[in-house]
């Protein structure tokens, strides 16, 4: 499959995936920026992307990010759609430092992953007056 992007500051890599098994690709800070103490901070990640029809490109973090840096993604993962794809409609990160300190992120650094995922979507709601099934109990009942 190819992905078009375009790139806001070519001076920086294309995002690309670091391993052959690898299910994500790496998108980079396109500017400097501190993070303050639990206040959420969009991160410009340098890329405008067309996502395909019937997919769409999730975000998420990097998995050393956390220990790292002190931060994650605020809003769990990040859902770019299909229609998200105007010239100037670059990706940002949207990232919490959970940390008392500041954390400052270079340019050029590695802040976050991006994965096509297939998508189905409901044609129709169909309400019903009560599902056929047993409940099994309320969130987290299953320890």
């Amino acid at each position: 499959m190819k992905l078009k992007i375009k790139r806001i500051d070519s001076n920086l890599p294309i995002p690309q995936y670091q391993t052959p098994g690898s299910v994500a690709f790496d998108l980079y800070a396109r500017v400097t920026t501190t993070v303050k103490p639990f206040s959420p901070t969009i991160i410009p990640t340098n890329i405008v992307v067309d996502v395909p029809e019937g997919y769409f490109l999730m975000l998420a973090s990097r998995s050393s990010i956390p220990i790292k840096k002190h931060l994650m993604v605020s809003n769990g993962i990040g859902v770019i759609d299909q229609d998200f794809n105007g010239d100037t409609d670059e990706i940002g990160v949207q990232v919490l430092n959970f940390s008392h300190e500041n954390v400052v992120i270079e340019k050029g650094e590695r802040i976050a992953q991006a994965l096509l995922v297939k998508i189905a979507k409901v044609e129709d709601f169909e309400e019903v007056d009560s599902m056929s099934n047993v409940s099994r109990g309320g969130f987290g009942s299953t320890g």
